[in-house]
């Protein structure tokens, strides 16, 4: 059924020393187990690793044996070093007999997690010489029915209730964003890291307290540089080109005062020192609004690090104490200063 190569042989040493039939079978396993949910990005050396493991333990050494897969029920199953045995048996493997915790560990990892793979004495210790994995019985009905025309609509309908690994693999990485509330109600998912926790605490503490009912136009995050971005209303305060590489991490405008805050988090580097503030200065020389310049910090010991370096005429806000401010001189708090 599968016609697609997930293992390119020219690019693979082990895959590439294998018989065609052999990379045949691979690639079709591949394919059996992506359909099972089993992501399939990993490289090509780990991609082999796994379906060979797998093989193994369905003992199914070619693409017709695929409709005789064995499972637990059939009382098969192998521990890891009779793995390691199988598929140097009959894969064209080399791997050594003491790289058997690499078979549970790595190559049947995956496929153990998503309830494909079961161990044969689930409540046994880690290191039980004893324990064996097979085939769930669940999956093996189905892989045994590979041939059937109609196989993709039967997985489909046979998984429906069940959720992939690759989706729970997902909202992993997605839990590991950091969600921020604009004021405007729109959510945003930063990635994780101190950097981006601090761009949350300005958004949701700093513009709720002196934003004047400010509107976020642009915010960049480390893994994307236009998280967000109100290209049209920066485009109407004749704002610089929004792809100069100057750009602050945090642009906001207040339409109440007329105020376009430039805000720098800085968790390591970024402050707005008196070079950077004629940078800014320069590139929004025609800005129609009045600008604020804010430099902001997690924590007090972070902002000791940086105060020599904090141009005059900025305004300065620490998350840990974000009811107040530091005004760097200046006739007055917190507004466009005019020589």
């Amino acid at each position: 059924m599968s016609q697609k190569k997930y293992i390119n042989p020219e690019k693979s040493k082990t895959f590439g020393s294998k018989s065609s039939k052999i990379q045949e079978l691979i690639n079709h396993t591949l394919f059996i187990l992506e359909n099972f949910g089993i992501p399939v990005n990993g490289t090509s050396r780990r991609l082999e690793r796994m379906a060979i493991a797998f093989l193994a333990v369905a003992d199914v050494k070619t693409v017709k044996g695929i409709k005789f897969a064995k499972d637990l029920d059939n009382g098969y199953a192998l521990k890891t070093r009779a793995i390691i045995e199988y598929v140097n048996e009959y894969f064209q493997e080399n791997i050594s007999s003491v790289s058997y915790d690499d078979i549970r560990r790595k190559d049947l990892k995956l496929l153990v997690v998503s309830g494909i793979v079961l161990q044969s004495n689930p409540n046994s210790a880690t290191n039980d010489s004893t324990r064996g994995y097979g085939v769930n019985p669940f999956y093996a009905d189905l892989l045994r029915r590979y041939s059937d025309k109609n196989w993709l609509k039967l997985v489909k309908t046979t998984l429906r209730d069940v959720e992939p690994i690759a989706e729970k693999l997902k909202r992993k990485r997605k839990i590991k964003k950091v969600p921020v509330q604009l004021p405007s109600g729109k959510e945003l998912k930063f990635s994780a890291g101190l950097h981006n926790d601090l761009q949350k605490s300005i958004i949701e503490d700093f513009l709720p307290r002196y934003g004047y009912n400010a509107k976020v136009l642009y915010v960049g995050d480390t893994a994307d540089k236009y998280l967000h971005l109100d290209k049209d209303t920066l485009g109407e305060l004749n704002f610089f080109d929004i792809s100069h590489e100057e750009l602050p991490d945090i642009i906001a405008y207040s339409k109440d005062r007329n105020w376009l805050y430039l805000i720098e988090a800085v968790h390591s580097s970024g402050a707005i020192s008196e070079i950077r503030l004629l940078q800014l200065q320069k590139l929004t020389k025609n800005c129609k609004a009045e600008i604020i310049y804010v430099t902001a910090f997690l924590n007090k010991p972070t902002f000791r690090k940086f105060i020599a370096d904090i141009a005059w005429e900025t305004e300065v806000w620490i998350a840990d104490n974000p009811d107040h401010l530091i005004h760097f001189n200046g006739d007055k708090f917190l507004g466009p200063y005019k020589a």
